[in-house]
């Protein structure tokens, strides 16, 4: 599918041109996507399958219109409303004639009567109740927009071709929110809230501004602060010192985009009030979810159609600020309720706007144009959320099952009951005393990792990297793979014939391939394995990892799922140790050579949750399982300080056990080979 995409990119000073961004990213992974942003570049219509817009009603968007009434395509009205944008291209370039005519076309006689006193300057233009749509609706082949609001209003105006309801696609960008209250002078305990994006009048921030001062006085130390670029039509500088806010509201005005995350990462409260609306749905609101902000939103238009449980949600009639205020002391003087908010909003955008679901959602709406099919749209919204499934940002308490162990329980089967359990575990531990020993004491993180790998049947394949046959016996006699093979390092090409007998008398025979898996080609054809678990290896990798992930891509077959676990850098312990002046690593010693001269591996780098969600994700996965719990059966130091600390300076709490324990389901070829987070040096 080769896709022209018209729309203004950074650094305009539109928020469609970050989306426009952040969807390309995600469209080349599935498209041939040529960008034209308005620049000199020709556009031959007969080089593309189709023409994308994104449009927005600003100025901004001059060119796009233009090109979508000239060539049809599919066009995405962020807001179902071009009544501004129609007024820059005539009103302010004193062409009143066609302003008039474009009026009447829109709405008739009746619109028409109310332009001309429009033109006589007796009154402002109707921008909210004629949304001037129809000429380039009459030329479009397809529209898509972000809510069933925007799409009826599309309706409204008489389209009858197909339309898409896609999610607004959702950042969920990493920023240091401590660097940037330590820039705006604000301590740990100090209330912080926050309004973005472009300052205009109906963005309710007189009224924010009135609520907020009634705040002060049952909480004098709250802080505001308002960043983004002024609006002529509301003079903020003599509102503030006339409501004598000027100690507690800060201006910032117009911020690049890493300080515009920053400062909002910086904030507890976030306000993303509108009204009167056209129907558009705010992406400076999703990236505030995203962050896993407490956010608090007008109940009108789009925004009725949020969760309830993911914001709070503010009428626009006489009560607007008494109820702005209450919610506001109410999350002030109650932070965790406004952080438990926060992170099932962050859930929320991970499992429904995160940006590899929306591009599917594209392609597939845009594939069905182009072959002049019926697109379902439930349909594929529940196909793309079952093949998108996110990490969750918040798991409940370690020895309970996260939301996305209990999904992946409903597709392959129940956990909870059928897993095997430490005795039958038990039953095949070696004899030697010393392996025996290392199995009772990793009873916990093995009874785990059979608990959480995906049950086979007698046509699945499994692979076990890094296999001692502790738990291979299992994969075939207790989940029931009907081919289990093992992996070790050793010299490629060689295959060790291992077996196993029980307590019981059952005996396990099992086939060892040697090689190195950050060199070799694994000697496996493609899609071969249904499963393969890479448990305890990871962090023993000293120079290629990548090579190793891309190999289990290759090796697995699509929608295969990869059991991953590893030990955790930033558990409460690696907290713990650092902070007090040691290493943090869950093994970071070196490894006397014993008599034999053989050396066991030792750790080379162990990781975080965050940097096993990008290296499945770099790797071509969806992470459908993402958690953490205790790796080693021993004695702990309390550890409750560390929590008290993070949760004093509102870090996260959760992600924070011995041992990373995830599962990644296999959507693709591998999306970057080398990751700058994880690789330095010249590009490959």
């Amino acid at each position: 599918m080769r896709l022209a995409f018209f729309s203004p990119m950074p650094p305009a000073k539109t928020g469609i041109a970050d989306y426009a961004e952040a969807l390309v990213a995600e469209l080349k992974q599935l498209a041939d996507v040529t960008v034209f942003d308005g620049s000199r570049a020709a556009f031959r219509p007969e080089q593309f399958d189709l023409a994308l817009y994104q449009l927005g009603n600003n100025p901004y968007h001059v060119f796009v219109y233009r090109h979508a009434l000239a060539y049809p395509g599919v066009v995405v009205m962020h807001e179902p409303n071009l009544h501004h944008l129609i007024a820059e291209l005539t009103i302010k370039q004193g062409d009143w004639d066609t302003y008039l005519s474009e009026v009447e076309y829109n709405g008739g006689a009746e619109a028409l009567a109310y332009a001309k006193r429009v033109e006589a300057l007796e009154v402002g233009p109707d921008y909210q109740g004629l949304p001037m749509m129809r000429r380039l609706l009459e030329r479009s082949r397809a529209v898509i927009v972000h809510t069933n609001y925007a799409a009826e209003q599309v309706r409204r105006q008489g389209f009858e071709g197909p339309v898409a309801r896609i999610p607004h696609g959702a950042w969920i960008p990493p920023a240091d929110r401590w660097a940037y209250r330590h820039r705006l002078g604000v301590d740990e305990s100090t209330p912080l809230i926050g309004i973005f994006g472009f300052l205009k009048p109906y963005k309710r921030i007189a009224e924010s501004l009135r609520a907020f001062q009634r705040l002060l006085r049952v909480e004098p130390r709250a802080k505001m602060i308002l960043v983004g670029e002024p609006h002529p039509d509301l003079p903020l500088g003599p509102l503030i010192r006339a409501l004598d806010l000027s100690a507690s509201v800060r201006l910032l005005g117009f911020v690049v985009g890493e300080d515009f995350t920053g400062y909002m990462a910086a904030c507890d409260i976030i306000l993303n009030l509108r009204y009167p609306t056209v129907g558009e749905i705010s992406g400076t609101l999703l990236r505030a979810l995203g962050l896993g902000k407490c956010a608090l939103v007008s109940d009108v238009g789009s925004f009725r159609e949020l969760p309830d449980d993911v914001c709070l949600k503010v009428p626009v009639d006489a009560s607007e600020e008494d109820i702005l205020f209450e919610y506001l002391s109410l999350m002030v003087s109650r932070p965790s309720l406004a952080r438990k908010l926060g992170m099932r909003a962050k859930q929320w955008v991970e499992a429904e706007c995160n940006w590899e679901r929306v591009a599917r959602l594209y392609a597939s709406f845009l594939q069905s144009v182009i072959d002049g099919m019926e697109w379902r749209e439930t349909e594929q919204a529940s196909k793309s959320a079952q093949e998108s499934k996110a990490p969750p940002a918040s798991l409940p308490d370690e020895g309970r099952s996260s939301p996305a162990l209990e999904d992946l329980s409903l597709e392959i089967g129940s956990y909870t009951e059928q897993s095997p359990s430490k005795d039958s575990l038990l039953l095949w531990a070696p004899p030697e005393p010393g392996a025996r020993n290392y199995m009772a004491a990793h009873l916990s993180r093995l009874t785990k990792t059979l608990a959480i790998t995906p049950r086979g049947g007698p046509s699945d394949r499994v692979l076990e990297m890094g296999s001692y046959l502790q738990i291979t016996p299992l994969l075939k006699t207790q989940l029931g793979y009907g081919e289990v093979r093992g992996c070790y390092y050793g010299p490629a090409g060689q295959v060790v014939r291992k077996n196993a007998r029980s307590l019981n008398g059952e005996t396990f025979e099992c086939e060892l391939d040697l090689f190195d898996a950050e060199r070799d080609v694994f000697p496996y054809a493609d899609g071969y394995f249904s499963t393969v678990l890479c448990c305890e290896v990871l962090e023993h990798l000293t120079s290629d990892p990548m090579h190793m992930m891309s190999e289990i891509n290759r090796v697995l077959k699509p929608g295969g799922y990869l059991v991953l676990t590893t030990p955790n850098l930033s558990s409460l312990r690696g907290i713990s140790a650092i902070l007090q002046g040691y290493h943090p690593g869950f093994f970071p010693a070196y490894i006397r050579r014993s008599g034999d001269d053989s050396v066991e591996a030792r750790h080379n780098r162990e990781y975080t949750p965050i940097e096993i969600h990008l290296l499945l994700r770099d790797a071509g996965f969806e992470v459908v399982l993402l958690e953490t719990g205790p790796f080693i059966e021993e004695p702990k130091p309390e550890l409750g300080w560390v929590e008290h600390l993070l949760d004093t300076y509102k870090l996260r709490t959760d992600l924070r056990g011995d041992g990373i324990y995830a599962i990644g389901r296999k959507c693709g070829s591998v999306r970057n080979r080398y990751p700058g987070w994880l690789y330095s040096g010249p590009e490959q």
